[in-house]
């Protein structure tokens, strides 16, 4: 279990860092618009997945394994350009890889990928 969380580890740093997709034109920032987490999971494990600002850890939901899911970003904790890190926990796993921080703004959609192990 611990070569899938070193696994989980760098490939969560390298997936949020270089798989960050922001699909919106540069305009005024609306405070309203939602924040998306699009986690493509392509392990089989499913994952509990947290979004994670300063010492703040909100758990977002569950990712079933071979899945995509997407979750709404609370809007208490984007409400301008935020740095956020995001936690996957395999359910059954007794360590949970966090990501890089990367800035996120209302109406922003990241990609999370998960690799196969």
């Amino acid at each position: 279990m611990s070569s899938l969380v070193r696994v989980l580890s760098f490939a969560l740093a390298a997936a949020v860092t270089l798989g960050c997709g922001r699909n919106r034109v540069e305009t005024a920032v609306d405070p309203d618009a939602p924040t998306v987490l699009v986690v493509d999971n392509q392990a089989f494990p499913d994952m509990t997945i947290y979004v994670v600002e300063g010492a703040r850890r909100v758990r977002l939901g569950l990712a079933g394994g071979l899945s995509q899911t997407k979750f709404t970003l609370p809007k208490y904790l984007v409400r301008s350009l935020t740095s956020v890190r995001f936690q996957a926990d395999p359910i059954g796993s007794a360590r949970a890889p966090i990501s890089d921080e990367i800035t996120v703004s209302p109406g922003d959609e990241v990609t999370l990928r998960i690799p196969p192990s």
